[in-house]
């Protein structure tokens, strides 16, 4: 056991589930200055791809070790597995991601990403950065983790800490519950993940009732042509302009044809067709991503999409063999539910324990999708999913003022608080675990 931990449990800084936030963010502000700062320093120099997160893993199984769990490595892939049992109980499990973006830094940030990365798919060295935060969900992991250890007399259960791959390719939830997580270390009564979130005040925690993150969909269209001179297109079959009408009519699937007070998008993020100006091609390539709510909606929306690119072919003239070909590729992830009881339940948790500023409340606004959903769908584990803020009180006022708004995720300019979220991510985990594994 690591020397915070054996001081946090002589020194008795514990919280129960009704303690004051004074006492809970004295203590893990005390554990950013000595370890945890120092922990998200390292993350963010040094991001890894998805499925390649050889590094990251290996130093959380050091870390998650070193606060006395038992640690298993190579779930799923570059997953980690961490077990903290403290007699008899429920079984809760947090979940954080791990892996980085390839995309070239350009925060102003004093710790900048430097590192480049061989892309497992293309082969080709890539620069690689934090761009969604997830050094903040893994070293808030860690701080979670030193947390719960010091204080075991407030608890009784297990304690399962997952490190997760992939997540930025929608793959690394799905390889765990493929590999069989449940099965090898016991099925979770409760299941918890967090995001850092740009645009929310820094440390403070938003939740949902219900459904939070929507569920998402890639399809490939390829529009097959009968290539030609550009001077002569009558003598060709042009896939440039079926595929533009194609993306045309795609957007009457959501204004026409979903009912109105459900919400859907079909967006068509890449058309890639020919090399030469005065030369008809020969296809077209569409990549689209899907996202909706409930599995109606997602049915509907794929089956127009099938439907409009084949008969737009059709219009077109195109024989039956050479109709455009829709492929729903194996990357679908299932919305994010919060169970409604449980999110209640942990609400008032955080408002009694960290006060009632510690809660943001907005609507959900945006069409964002997780694979997290891939290790609790289709199971009785009754899951919350919430954000803790990332962007500075002040960067919100100068963009409510008119000024820039804060960097979006995904973005070379993604930067985000990592004390003030890093110490919101720990203080709003440890609360929920304490309100389902506490002793009563």
């Amino acid at each position: 056991m690591n020397k915070l931990v054996i001081a946090l449990t002589s020194a008795a800084l514990m919280i129960t589930t009704c303690a004051s936030a004074a006492e809970l963010s004295d203590s893990v502000k005390k554990d950013y200055d000595a370890h945890l700062g120092a922990l998200w320093d390292h993350f963010h120099r040094n991001p890894e791809l998805s499925n390649v997160e050889f590094k990251t893993a290996e130093r959380m199984a050091n870390e998650l070790r070193d606060a006395g769990f038992a640690v298993t490595e190579g779930v799923g892939g570059t997953g980690v597995v961490a077990i903290l049992k403290n007699g008899e109980g429920p079984m809760a499990m947090m979940r954080a991601d791990m892996d980085g973006l390839p995309l070239e830094e350009q925060t102003s940030l004093p710790n900048p990403s430097r590192a480049r990365q061989l892309h497992p798919e293309t082969g080709k060295e890539v620069p690689v950065m934090h761009a969604c935060g997830h050094d903040v969900h893994i070293t808030s992991l860690v701080g979670t983790a030193r947390q719960m250890a010091a204080r075991k007399e407030l608890w009784s259960g297990t304690l399962m800490l997952i490190v997760q791959p992939a997540e930025e390719v929608g793959l690394g939830a799905r390889a765990m519950r493929d590999d069989n997580i449940w099965q090898k270390f016991g099925e979770p009564d409760y299941a918890f993940a967090l995001h850092v979130a740009t645009g929310n005040p820094a440390g403070k925690i938003k939740v949902s009732e219900g459904t939070t993150y929507a569920g998402s969909a890639s399809v490939d269209i390829i529009v097959h042509g009968v290539p030609g001179h550009g001077a002569s297109p009558h003598h060709a079959k042009d896939p440039v302009l079926i595929g533009s009408q194609i993306v045309v009519a795609l957007q009457t699937l959501v204004s026409r044809e979903l009912a109105p007070r459900s919400s859907g998008v079909v967006s068509v993020g890449s058309f890639q067709s020919g090399e030469a100006r005065n030369i008809i091609p020969d296809r077209a390539v569409l990549k689209l991503t899907v996202r909706y709510l409930d599995n109606d909606s997602r049915d509907l929306l794929l089956n127009g999409i099938k439907r409009i690119a084949v008969n737009t072919g059709r219009a077109a003239g195109l024989p039956e063999e050479k109709l455009p070909e829709v492929v729903v590729l194996d990357k679908m992830n299932p919305p994010t539910y919060n169970d409604i009881e449980l999110t209640r339940r942990l609400k008032a948790a955080w408002v009694k324990v960290l006060g009632e500023q510690a809660v943001f409340v907005q609507p959900a606004t945006g069409m964002g999708a997780e694979d997290y959903p891939h290790l609790v769908d289709g199971t009785n584990i009754a899951s919350v999913y919430w954000s803790v803020g990332g962007t500075p009180q002040d960067v919100l006022d100068k963009a409510e003022a008119g000024g820039p708004r804060a960097p979006g995720h995904h973005s070379p300019v993604f930067e985000i608080e990592p004390e003030l979220s890093v110490r919101g991510g720990v203080e709003g985990t440890v609360v929920a675990l304490l309100e389902v594994l506490g002793k009563k």
